[in-house]
């Protein structure tokens, strides 16, 4: 007689125990299938997007090459739809300037050039590339004023392409005929770390080609010597 009444505790245990599963399936079952349908829907929409962004930038990269055969190279590049990414437009720009620098446009192309580093504000990388290639382009035909401006900036301590804007210092000042404030400058440069060998090299022939003594390995600190703008 006790193992029936067992038995029939057990059978009603174990159906208030389904009968409270169901009732709380039926109460909050819907979070889990919204959880999944927002997992599965969530994985649907990053590959729906990726493959937007792949469609978008190879129609991008179409779009350039088209332009970069046209008689008029600087507008069809500067025309090319960035499609809201400003990234693609100062690339535009960056190319439609090259264009212009072939074709004997160089003040042109750096007011392009520094034109473009304004929409790019928010990227220090990609404002800062624009403006360094704004003062490359324009050379010394740029206002010395505002080269020198420029390149305080974007030779900052921390900046981008800090020895980069030294290294065009340094021709500033070659082309102002301070040679001698060039050579300092270049040996404060040289003695930097993270020189690459493109940049080591060019400094290297710009001191061969001021007469200079070659570059002499690093005491214990080097002697920094503050040079006044070329202008």
């Amino acid at each position: 007689m006790a193992n029936q009444n067992d038995s029939f505790i057990d059978e009603v245990t174990d159906d208030l125990r389904r009968d409270r599963l169901f009732r709380a399936f039926r109460r909050f079952g819907w979070i889990a299938i919204v959880l999944i349908l927002a997992l599965v829907g969530g994985a649907v929409w990053r590959e729906y997007a990726a493959s937007q962004r792949e469609a978008q930038a190879r129609a991008w990269g179409d779009a350039v090459l088209a332009a970069q055969a046209e008689a008029d190279k600087a507008a069809a590049l500067s025309a090319v739809d960035a499609q809201g990414s400003a990234g693609r437009k100062l690339l535009s720009e960056m190319l439609a300037a090259g264009a212009e620098v072939e074709a004997g446009l160089s003040q042109k192309a750096a007011e392009r050039l520094l034109a473009a580093a304004e929409g790019v504000k928010d990227d220090p990388v990609l404002h800062d590339l624009a403006q360094l290639k704004a003062v490359m382009a324009a050379g010394p035909a740029m206002d010395p004023a505002r080269r020198d401006a420029l390149l305080s900036e974007l030779s900052k301590p921390g900046a981008p392409f800090e020895l980069l804007a030294l290294e065009q210092k340094a021709v500033a000042l070659i082309g102002a005929g301070r040679t001698e404030d060039a050579v300092v400058l270049i040996r404060q440069i040289q003695q930097r770390d993270g020189l690459s060998e493109p940049l080591r090299r060019r400094l290297a022939e710009m001191m061969i080609a001021l007469g200079a003594a070659p570059e002499q390995p690093a005491g214990p600190g080097p002697q920094t010597m503050t040079v006044a703008p070329a202008g």
